[in-house]
């Protein structure tokens, strides 16, 4: 059974170079905290010699690694006042993975799928205009960087654990023709994930560089709500090529859809364009109902000098595609909800070809 005791005593096989005491018993283990196969160490350096930090790092990796149930493993060095602070080599780039963003092989384009506040159906968004770009002949992936709600597995239908391949990466599910990474794959059931800040940024750099997504046209990636580590470390391990905004008609979504626009603006990353998501519901008699107002994404998307993507209106179609794992646009391609989503995404196509 994975847990903060079995950590400790596994550390206990980890000496301080030059010496037969370990590590333990020499009070350099400072926290320790495991959680559904996630295990984050913090270790406090009384050294200021940079080799011996990487060493104990590589060390405790390694021995944490080899124990049952562990799935994902951080390790801080804390170097001593006035030292040099020891940092996480990045998988697949040189360094310190905050000191540059780093292209991911094989993958040609990034796109960020964010909303300022939850609720939005940025989720619903993200995999539908995944789908769509699959079957506009694209190759394609969707990360699902909220780690705390991740719902990319149910709305993609698919619930099986990642393999590894033969040089330890994560080998991605794949849903309808889109290879996806989530950490909903790697909880057992409904289990929650209780982590501080390093742990979500060490996550999604493992799911963007230590997962084998093999040659794709586009990455999607389903970003959480707000202006967070996950927007953050995302927009400072790689470089993207733009972001789409997700937001419904009304003011109180569109008020906060603009800090979010702010955040990239900040970043460097440039605004595909806006998306109105349940813009309007047509009841069975053909009545529309403007629920949520109508037109605010467009006219945000105009004031603030952006390309407006569409509209995607209220359809029963597209919830009921989400709640059974298959998106819309799978389903029933021909249709009208589908045609919102595939109108989009040949917009997307067309200005990153």
């Amino acid at each position: 059974m994975l847990s903060q005791e079995s950590v400790t005593e596994a550390l206990k096989n980890v000496k301080y170079p030059g010496y037969s005491r370990d590590i333990v018993s020499f009070g350099l283990l400072k926290n320790v905290a495991a959680n559904n196969g996630a295990v984050s160490v913090l270790l406090a350096m009384t050294s200021p010699n940079p080799e011996i930090g990487r060493q104990l790092k590589e060390e405790c990796e390694r021995v944490i690694k080899a124990l049952p149930g562990v799935s994902m493993v951080h390790v801080e060095v804390k170097a001593p006042a006035g030292g040099p602070q020891q940092a996480a080599a990045q998988p697949g780039s040189a360094g310190n993975p905050w000191s540059g963003q780093s292209k991911v092989s094989g993958i040609k384009r990034i796109i960020a799928v964010a909303s300022g506040k939850g609720g939005v159906g940025k989720s619903t968004c993200s995999a539908n205009l995944a789908v769509a770009l699959k079957q506009l002949g694209a190759s394609v992936g969707l990360l699902d960087c909220d780690i705390y709600g991740p719902s990319i597995p149910l709305m993609m239908g698919v619930k099986q654990r990642p393999t590894v391949s033969d040089d330890e990466k994560l080998i991605p599910p794949v849903g309808h023709g889109v290879k996806l990474m989530s950490m909903g794959f790697l909880l057992d059931g409904d289990a929650p994930v209780i982590w501080r800040g390093p742990m979500i940024v060490k996550t999604i750099q493992q799911f963007i560089f230590s997962v084998d997504w093999g040659q794709l046209d586009y990455l999607l990636v389903d970003l959480p709500p707000g202006t967070g580590d996950a927007q953050l470390t995302l927009c400072q391990t790689v470089p993207l090529d733009g972001g789409v905004i997700i937001t419904t008609p009304q003011e109180a979504s569109l008020g906060v859809v603009r800090k979010g626009i702010a955040m990239f603006e900040k970043v460097q990353v440039p605004i595909l364009g806006l998306v109105e998501n349940m813009s309007y519901f047509v009841t069975p008699h053909g009545e529309r109902v403007e629920i949520f107002g109508h037109g605010g994404g467009k006219q945000e998307a105009i004031r603030m000098n952006l390309p407006f993507l569409g509209e995607i209106p209220l359809f029963t179609e597209i919830r009921q595609g989400g709640d059974q794992g298959i998106p819309v646009v799978a389903s029933a391609p021909g249709g009208a909800p589908s045609q919102a989503f595939m109108r989009i995404a040949e917009t997307l196509r067309q200005r990153l070809p």
